[in-house]
């Protein structure tokens, strides 16, 4: 009988180790399709209520109504992304030769207004006239010390290309299967938390999917409502082509960096221009439109998923800090998960010592 539970540890253990292996061995298959399948889930999550109006539509069928999300995702996200990221890559490859017409035009004078900027003005256009006055060469030399960062730049954005493409197809064909088969999906993972942590698991899931939905939808209505008004003060300005540069800023509110890359060339090209007047106006409207995701998007996001404003932000702010634009989902999904569990443990506790 003293055999019996050294033989029970031993097997315990064993079979910990085996389950360990296992596990971590289909972790490391899966992780290069784990990005897309992050991404999948959380598109499929946040747009699940119109698949499921679409079906309703087609009469119930659901492979019309799949089809017609995963063609949709296909137009909105991938396509323009692709586009964006292709145009990068070119501009990457034709800069060296623009930069080279530039240095044998040398650097001329500078324009007025430069002069008039508070505080730097006179340094930058004494900076500005010595290297004109040394010609091509100076310039040359000025900028040669960045040209190896540039190359690197370059070469790193034609290999992330390859890789940006294949998680948009990943992406797209892991969210057309989560379309046919979401229910099945959901069922497994309910069941599966239910096991894990009991019905304080499954509210965590719960919890999780209505975090990831408010998020997505705190993301595009913030990206929609500063890309309007960028455009509107773009329009207003006179800057050319100010629905391109609206769509554009919409994107880029999309990927999280906001309307500033739009908003800041076109202010640089008001004044480059001799639109002072229209340059400072942009520039005073683009004040208070730059920051405004930093403030609404916690705000749409507590709309959706009963968390504390703190808690939100944190996510949010957090996760893309830590892992980037998915973060944006998530840090929130973490630290709801975290929160939940932490609430129902204490409530327990309090509930036992009562």
């Amino acid at each position: 009988m003293s055999v019996a539970p050294s033989n029970d540890v031993t097997r315990i253990t064993l079979m910990v180790l085996v389950i360990s292996v296992l596990l971590a061995g289909s972790f490391w298959t899966l992780l290069p399709f784990i990005g897309g399948a992050i991404w999948a889930v959380t598109i499929v999550i946040a747009t699940w209520p119109l698949l499921l109006r679409l079906q309703r539509i087609a009469g119930g069928r659901r492979s019309i109504a799949a089809t017609i999300m995963t063609l949709i995702i296909l137009l909105v996200f991938a396509v323009p992304f692709a586009l964006a990221v292709t145009a990068i890559v070119d501009a990457a490859y034709s800069s060296p030769t623009i930069i080279h017409d530039f240095l044998e035009r040398g650097l001329g004078e500078p324009p007025r207004w430069i002069e008039s900027i508070p505080v730097v003005g006179k340094r930058i256009t004494g900076k500005w006239l010595e290297l004109a006055a040394g010609g091509p060469a100076a310039l040359g030399e000025a900028v040669r010390p960045y040209a190896k960062s540039a190359a690197a730049w370059a070469i790193a954005a034609s290999g992330g290309l390859g890789r940006t493409i294949v998680l948009v197809l990943l992406t797209i064909v892991i969210a057309a299967i989560l379309y046919v088969q979401g229910e099945t999906a959901a069922r497994g993972t309910l069941a599966f938390a239910r096991r894990l942590g009991g019905e304080s698991g499954e509210n965590t899931i719960r919890l999780a999917g209505q975090a990831v939905r408010s998020v997505a939808l705190g993301v595009v209505v913030t990206a929609l409502v500063q890309a309007l008004l960028a455009g509107l003060g773009l329009w207003i300005c006179g800057v050319p082509h100010p629905g391109l540069l609206t769509a554009l800023a919409f994107a880029l509110g999309i990927a999280q960096l906001g309307p500033a890359p739009v908003l800041l060339p076109a202010i640089i090209w008001l004044y480059w221009t001799g639109n002072v007047v229209w340059g400072t106006v942009l520039l005073i409207w683009s004040v208070p439109v730059v920051p405004l995701d930093n403030i609404m998007r916690p705000i749409m996001i507590r709309r959706g998923v009963q968390l504390p404003m703190l808690l939100i932000l944190g996510g949010v702010i957090g996760g893309l800090i830590s892992f980037g634009v998915v973060g944006l989902f998530v840090g929130p999904v973490i630290l709801a998960a975290t929160y939940t569990l932490t609430k129902d443990w204490v409530a327990r506790g309090n509930a036992v010592s009562m």
